[in-house]
């Protein structure tokens, strides 16, 4: 099944409408294959199959050494296995072999073998190849120039590629392999400058080989894969026709004793261009009319890209001009001179090496470099004027973007083009829609964008162009498509740079790639996220994420896949869900007018875009997150396009269903080969936020040991942890399990305590970690937390006892009134845990993995900053209370974080994490403060005293600090009272009400405190603008809030006797953030 327009004709793979859409390789059009007798006029093609044709066409054996990946003879051997025949009337010889030592024996013996039939020796033989082929391919080579006269015409269509593995990028384009071949062997060599001509081209060298052997190469990354639309493509005739027609024109000349070799390519050429209707010339020039400097480019990207930015620089008056060389040998020397302007004063050849090395080597050049400075030299002999020429080297590695050649070129130019704007360069036609495709190459999805391609060349108007890229090393795998839409012909040798709709199909691509730096400015992002609440946004979407989302100005939606009914159902129409969205945002009118499937077997179509509604929606974009505040050293991945090292996304040959149990060479295989398998290292995995590791400075208990409550000082030293906090912010602490019982817990639960598990991460299911048992247990697994309800229900689905079956499945589903009652005494009461449920029903005795599913992940405790930064930068302070008691059965019970932080010792390493707050100082020093805190909510108050000190230490002034405080004994928890008295004595707190509510018989708050000074209030809180904040319970918070909302009404008596709502006036100040809670 596929999507269709109303103008569409024709399934999407012929043959069967109702196969699924599978994309056999990315060398063929829209990665379907393609019937030999169908390639003829308007075609959507690749230029790879291109060469497969003419060679097919016309040659007696079709030698082909390619990599299974590289798929340079997949059309070739599927015409022969279906018998197609060729411009001869025979069924071509497809013959794959294996690229080794003694490559091209076979080729050659095949033509010089005793019962070759010598009534084809006139008919051409073919070799397809990748530049790595040619080295083995050499010793062969040799003996055939020297047997050429007796020989078949012979050609190789070589694509220019080839691995290096020593490179970052993996595959490279090779053209100097080719080079080097054709200027020691003496053989013909032609370079396709475009998808368009690569037919033509191919065509050329199998003529040329009538005269030398000869090569013709092209792009094997990315244009010679790149699905595009050839309004002219000659059918196996039409190539049959050109062929004899041009060799009966210069048979005379092939046979020449007087002509060179040069100039019998001139004729067969000028022949060439008259059948076919062309202007091809040896030497193409682009650029200004009269230019100073002109660069020199071999190569199927270096030619059209260089071309292309040559004519955009000479429209803002650079003066610069691009020669490319189309046939390289035979070189001509004459027309190389004609095609250069007379007013060039420098010549630069952009010449490729093999390595980074020999760019660096002064002793290496380029092999065009020494035939333009002969062919210079030549002209300065006669003319007396000798432009300089230099050679700029390059290595195969190198990546030519446009970017990269805008640089080079007005760099080239510069001295003429001082003045000239640099404004943008428009490379394509106004009227080109650009689209980009993100994905993990693993996901069935990865589909969606040769669909959406081959759905709008249904339209025959357009013209479309799909090209794609695989990056093994990043995530996985991960693949990025390019499709271009254009009422004009699309030549773009270079990643979309401004697309209009950017799909991105996995949220992670937005860490690992700057996805967002080819989406042009007020573009549309859509987003695939399953689970989507918008409340989670920024665990989505980081923060520099969301700020170039902002500055972009783009419309951003997310596609929630999960909230689709449909796709539940069958999770392989979530392909064609991402295809309906993308239509509604990118091509409404196509989506709108109506789209029909192929398939009539179901009303899946329909179903799916009735669920649209729900699974898909536009995010406004807040002002705010333009100016989101950005970590240090966090920034967007460079702009740079995904780095293309694979044709085919990787084979991950081991899955398995997660949370199984494996073994350490699961995590060995992950961190060997981390990229394969998008392994990265982390200080806690499990953890979605970013962490840092800190070691304990001070552990200091505030009350005595006699007393029933541990309230203690705790402070750490930061080292180089590059921990940044702000006053008022939370240190959120990533706790682990008490070591003793989770051995314990291991030892009779029957666990391995070295087996790895794959958990999920807290914050984003779709990420699995592999930990050992211990650690899931220690710092993942919260198997001494307080068990919900929905825990009994699932963890019955284990118990093989009926009895225990049906009590849990009660307790789960609150079946009663009486099991709803047991279920809050376990809670409340018994406080009883996962790991007890779990004894208490020994026939529910579920496998690890699943244990790992059923129970809930830890969650970081977050406690209030009791430090300024500015007054201690090295370390972090908090305040904390102990939580523990007794259950019914006697059993001592402790909050498990509190608990962990109690028991570190000083040196002790801990996994923190800041948290933001909505406690803030007022923007202006002098506005008053006033502080209302409860035990250990004095924490924040303590970081608000020690940065308003900080502030009077630097000159500015400050204004009036209150500080209310209330616990129940002064002697045993009167918190930090020296360091408070000590600020009171300094001038810095000028307010210090204390209320110990139980140190005399009348209980004291810290609402009569403050209401004992309700004038201070008034002045300090209303008629100074001051901002009041508490911390602590939540109890005192209608007591306190009556006494500031009498202080309103008072203060509005007291100026002219007009009544004011205190109510309304603190929700006012609310608004304002000048009363603000921060209560539990």
């Amino acid at each position: 099944m596929r999507l269709q327009t109303t103008e569409g004709t024709g399934p999407a793979i012929p043959g069967s409408d109702k196969r699924e859409y599978i994309s056999k390789s990315t060398a063929l059009p829209f990665g379907q294959d393609v019937a030999l007798p169908s390639l003829s006029g308007p075609k959507y093609v690749t230029a790879q199959t291109l060469v497969q044709q003419v060679t097919y066409a016309l040659s007696d054996k079709l030698f082909t050494y390619s990599p299974e990946s590289f798929d340079l003879d997949l059309a070739a051997k599927s015409w022969t296995a279906e018998n197609a025949k060729n411009a001869h009337g025979d069924v071509t010889g497809v013959q794959a072999l294996e690229t080794r030592t003694g490559a091209g024996a076979m080729a050659l013996g095949y033509m010089f073998s005793p019962d070759f039939d010598l009534e084809k020796r006139h008919v051409p033989q073919s070799v397809v190849a990748s530049a790595a082929s040619l080295e083995y391919l050499r010793p062969c080579l040799d003996q055939l120039a020297l047997l050429y006269d007796v020989a078949n015409p012979t050609n190789l269509q070589v694509a220019a590629l080839d691995y290096a593995a020593e490179t970052k990028a993996g595959l490279v384009t090779d053209y100097c392999s080719a080079l080097t071949l054709a200027e020691e062997l003496g053989m013909g060599l032609v370079a396709s400058k475009n998808a368009y001509e690569t037919q033509h081209m191919a065509l050329l060298s199998i003529i040329l080989s009538s005269l030398l052997p000869s090569i013709h190469t092209y792009d094997g990354i990315t244009v010679g894969r790149e699905t595009t639309r050839v309004v002219d493509v000659l059918s196996i005739s039409g190539l049959k026709r050109v062929y004899d027609a041009v060799l009966e024109n210069v048979k005379d000349d092939l046979s020449s004793k007087r002509l060179t070799d040069e100039g019998k390519l001139l004729n067969v050429l000028q022949a060439f261009n008259v059948e076919l209707g062309t202007e091809y010339k040896c030497f193409e020039y682009h650029g200004h009319a009269s230019p100073t400097s002109v660069m020199v480019v071999f190569g199927t990207v270096e030619a059209s890209l260089s071309a292309q930015i040559a004519d955009a620089l000479a429209a803002q008056g650079v003066k610069i001009g691009v020669i490319n060389v189309r046939v390289y040998r035979p070189f001509v020397e004459e027309e190389f001179l004609s095609a250069l302007p007379p007013t060039v004063q420098r010549i630069t050849v952009l010449g490729q090496v093999k390595t980074q090395v020999n760019v660096t080597d002064a002793s290496i050049n380029s092999s065009i470099y020494a035939d333009v400075l002969a062919a210079v030299n030549f002209q300065s002999m006669s003319s007396g004027k000798e432009p300089n020429v230099y050679d700029v080297k390059y290595a195969r590695e190198t990546v030519w973007t446009v970017a990269k050649m805008e640089a080079l070129l007005r760099k080239l130019g510069e001295a003429e083009a001082a003045t000239a704007e640099a404004s943008p360069l428009q490379l394509i036609s106004a009227d080109t829609k650009q689209y980009t495709f993100w994905d993990l190459a693993g996901n069935s999805t990865a589909d969606a964008a040769p669909m959406v391609g081959q759905l709008l060349a249904d339209d025959g108007a357009l013209n479309v162009a799909v090209r794609n890229g695989h990056d093994n090393l990043a995530q996985g795998g991960v693949v990025r498509t390019d499709v271009r839409c254009s009422s004009k012909s699309i030549e773009a040798a270079y990643g979309i740079r401004e697309a209009d709709v950017v799909v991105v199909a996995d949220e992670k691509l937005l860490q690992s790639f700057n996805v967002l730096a080819s989406l042009k400015p007020e573009g549309a992002i859509i987003l695939k996220s399953e689970q989507w609440k918008d409340e989670d946004v920024e665990k989505k979407l980081t923060a520099v994420v969301r700020k170039a989302l902002a500055a972009k100005k783009v419309d951003l939606y997310i596609l929630d896949p999960k909230a689709s009914t449909k796709v539940e159902e069958d999770p392989s129409l979530e392909t064609y869900l991402i295809q309906l969205a993308f239509l509604k945002v990118a091509r409404p009118e196509i989506y709108e007018s109506g789209l029909k499937k192929v398939s009539a077997s179901d009303d899946s179509l329909e179903a799916l875009a009735k669920d649209l509604d729900a699974a898909f929606k536009k995010i406004d974009i807040p002002e705010d997150w333009l100016s989101v505040e950005v970590e240090e050293n966090v920034s967007l991945p460079s702009a740079e396009d995904l780095n293309i090292n694979s044709f085919v996304s990787f084979e991950n040959l081991e899955e398995a269903p997660p949370s199984y149990l494996r073994t350490w060479t699961t995590a060995a295989k992950g961190l060997a080969f981390k990229e394969a398998y998008g392994t990265s290292t982390a200080l806690r995995p499990d953890l979605g936020v970013k962490t840092a590791i800190v070691h304990v400075k001070e552990h200091r208990r505030l009350t005595p040991l006699t007393y029933d409550r541990n309230i203690f000082h705790i402070e750490f030293d930061l080292g180089d942890s590059g921990l940044k906090y702000e006053i008022g912010e939370a240190l959120g602490i990533h706790a682990e399990n008490d070591k003793a019982e989770v051995e314990e817990f291991i030892k009779w639960y029957g666990l391995n305590a070295d087996e790895i598990v794959e958990v999920q991460n807290r914050d984003d299911p779709s990420i699995l970690e592999n930990r050992t048992v211990y650690q899931s247990l220690m710092q993942n697994v919260d198997i001494f937390g307080r068990p919900p309800k929905r825990f009994y229900e699932a963890l019955s689905e284990f118990a093989s006892d009926e009895h225990e079956k049906t009590e849990l499945l009660a307790l789960g589903t609150g079946g009663n009134q009486e099991a709803v009652q047991e279920l809050k005494r376990r809670a409340e009461v018994d406080t009883v845990t996962y790991a007890d449920i779990l004894l208490e029903f020994p026939s529910a005795h579920p496998s690890f993995h699943d244990i790992v599913r059923i129970v809930n992940p830890m969650k970081r405790r977050e406690y209030s900053v009791a430090s300024s930064q500015k007054v201690t930068p090295n370390s972090i302070s908090l305040l904390i209370v102990t939580v523990n008691w007794a259950d019914p059965k006697g059993r001592d019970r402790f909050g498990q974080a509190t608990r962990y932080l109690n028991a570190l010792p000083v040196g002790a390493p801990v996994t923190v994490s800041v948290k933001p707050s909505v406690m803030k100082l007022p923007p202006k020093t002098t506005a008053p403060i006033i502080m209302a805190g409860l035990g250990t909510g004095l924490a924040p108050f303590r970081a608000f005293v020690q940065e308003r000190a900080w502030q009077r230490e630097q000159g500015l002034p400050i204004g009036d600090v209150f500080l209310y405080m209330g616990s129940r004994h002064q002697r045993e928890e009167y918190l930090y009272g020296e360091e408070w008295e000590a600020y009171q004595d300094a001038g810095i707190i000028t307010l210090l009400g204390r209320a110990f509510s139980r140190d005399q018989p009348q209980k004291i708050y810290i609402q009569d405190r403050m209401r004992q000074t309700l004038s201070d209030i008034r002045k300090a809180y209303l008629r100074n603008e001051g901002a009041f904040y508490l911390c602590g319970p939540t109890w005192p918070v209608p007591d306190v809030t009556a006494v500031l909302e009498e202080a309103v009404e008072v203060e509005g008596k007291t100026n002219g006797g007009k009544k004011v709502s205190g109510q309304k006036e603190i929700e006012r100040f609310k608004e304002e953030g000048r009363y603000v809670l921060e209560v539990y």
